[in-house]
């Protein structure tokens, strides 16, 4: 007889039905090769922990309830909700991005009172790397295994034990269950209709392949403290400096291009027997992209809508491929959104602390393109935010300016930006303990001997 483990997972409240694809892979995975059943609850910021609870026990009733959490976005209310899991006496395991940097806590914590802790305590378990890794877990009851578990995380005898995580196998990334998410209702568990999914093509970023030398400035928007020191922070990067995911994935390449095609032939229709609209996950889409859409359009598959995220630099190398694409959309009746660029800022200097890898000219040149690509394919080219797009913009930084204000002002305007690229909101500047940026906090502490306050998994630059 089956059991049943659920997995929670952060959502935003208020959206469209969209998928989770870590987690509802990570639950596919474990219900095709254990003896458990395995849904996934999107939980929104306006919960109650009651209700939540009851609904936990009347789905994993039995002597083992297993709970999984992933995709926290930093959410304390989840921690704090898994901690009394955990007293309670349920294993609760921590998955997905950062698991293993938020389950041992920020560097040295123990040293500094001040620093993030980690999360050890409210869960019995993290899980670092690809969720296959927890299937001899679940299919042993036999704790004392925890050691051969490939990139299980726990404590032992009070100090942490890290085991070292396995490689990505596409060969568990090519199917996934999107009928297994549940939203809470006024009535319990209510199964959420997804009408956007995602497939996995890429695994990690390749910007984030190498390390690099860079010198990220101090703030200059610090406020109440009286910064001695002058000039920048020499570090080592992968990646832009605010990325956590880039030490979390690395980049470890493409998948097969007939695992993502059985990805997309799994996937949801709409109403009109077409697929519905899918991000490719791939940070670098262009390249291959006219050889997935051919590859789809040889399998007879009807598809709605791709979106893409990429740097601007890709974008602007990559137009050829674009226009090549866009023949091929046009031919089969399908759009081409361009959902996400990481412009993040319009000022070099803000650019250069960002680690972007290029300046405000490659960002214009990229929105030029993006507005030229729309006069020649407007019924299968879409960019804009009215079209759906959230394109980076991150603001407020630690490096605004009069000058800075000035320079993105003047790009702002002179190029319409407000119009169709600029999000309705900003982004301001997220410093995970783990992404570079958190060594450049740390460093600015112990040069000018000042505290930085921590939220949850956060450092507060401002």
């Amino acid at each position: 007889m089956k059991k049943t483990m659920v997995i929670l997972a952060n959502y935003a409240d208020g959206e469209e039905s969209y998928g989770l694809l870590g987690p509802q892979m990570a639950a596919t995975i474990i219900q095709n090769n254990t003896d458990y059943e395995c849904v996934v609850v999107a939980i929104g910021h306006d919960f109650d922990k009651e209700v939540v609870k009851k609904n936990l026990s009347q789905l994993t009733s039995g002597d083992r309830q297993i709970i999984g959490f992933s995709n926290l976005g930093g959410r304390s209310e989840l921690w704090a909700l898994a901690k009394e899991l955990k007293a309670e006496g349920a294993t609760t395991i921590l998955g997905g991005p950062q698991a293993d940097v938020d389950y041992t806590g920020e560097v040295d914590w123990k040293k500094y009172p001040h620093r993030f802790p980690g999360v050890s305590d409210s869960f019995s378990l993290a899980l670092h790397g690809p969720a296959e890794q927890l299937i001899p877990f679940l299919n042993s009851r036999d704790k004392e295994k925890n050691d051969r578990v490939k990139g299980l995380l726990f404590t032992q005898n009070g100090k942490y034990r890290i085991n070292k995580q396995d490689r990505w196998n596409g060969d568990f990334l090519n199917k996934v269950n999107w009928g297994n998410i549940y939203r809470l209702g006024t009535s319990g568990l209510e199964p959420l209709s997804i009408t956007s999914a995602q497939v996995v093509q890429q695994i990690g970023c390749p910007y984030a392949a190498r390390t690099a030398r860079a010198s990220i400035d101090y703030p200059t928007n610090l406020k109440d403290v009286s910064l001695t020191g002058k000039g920048s922070i020499p570090l080592s990067l992968r990646g832009c400096s605010f990325c956590d995911v880039a030490r979390d994935k690395g980049f470890s390449g493409n998948l097969p291009l007939d695992d993502v095609l059985i990805q997309i032939i799994n996937l949801p229709e709409d109403a009109e027997g077409r697929k519905i609209p899918f991000e490719l996950i791939n940070e670098a889409p262009l390249p291959t992209l006219p050889r997935l859409l051919s590859a789809i359009k040889q399998q007879g598959v009807r598809i709605s809508q791709v979106n893409l995220v990429s740097r601007a630099d890709w974008v602007v190398a990559g137009q050829e491929k674009i226009r090549t694409a866009l023949k091929l959309a046009k031919a089969m009746n399908t759009r081409i959104l361009l959902s996400s660029i990481g412009f993040e800022a319009f000022a070099d200097s803000i650019l250069r602390n960002l680690n972007k890898g290029y300046l405000t000219d490659i960002n214009i040149s990229a929105i030029e393109l993006m507005r030229q690509l729309k006069e020649e394919f407007p019924q299968n080219w879409l960019y804009t935010t009215d079209d759906g797009a959230s394109h980076g913009f991150i603001h407020p930084t630690p490096w605004d300016s009069t000058e800075t204000k000035r320079e993105m002002n003047t790009i702002i305007s002179a190029y319409g930006l407000n119009w169709d690229i600029l999000p309705r909101q900003s982004t301001p500047l997220i410093i995970h303990h783990a992404c570079g940026l958190g060594d450049w906090a740390r460093e600015l502490e112990a040069r000018e001997g000042i505290t930085l306050k921590r939220t949850a998994s956060m450092i507060e630059w401002w």
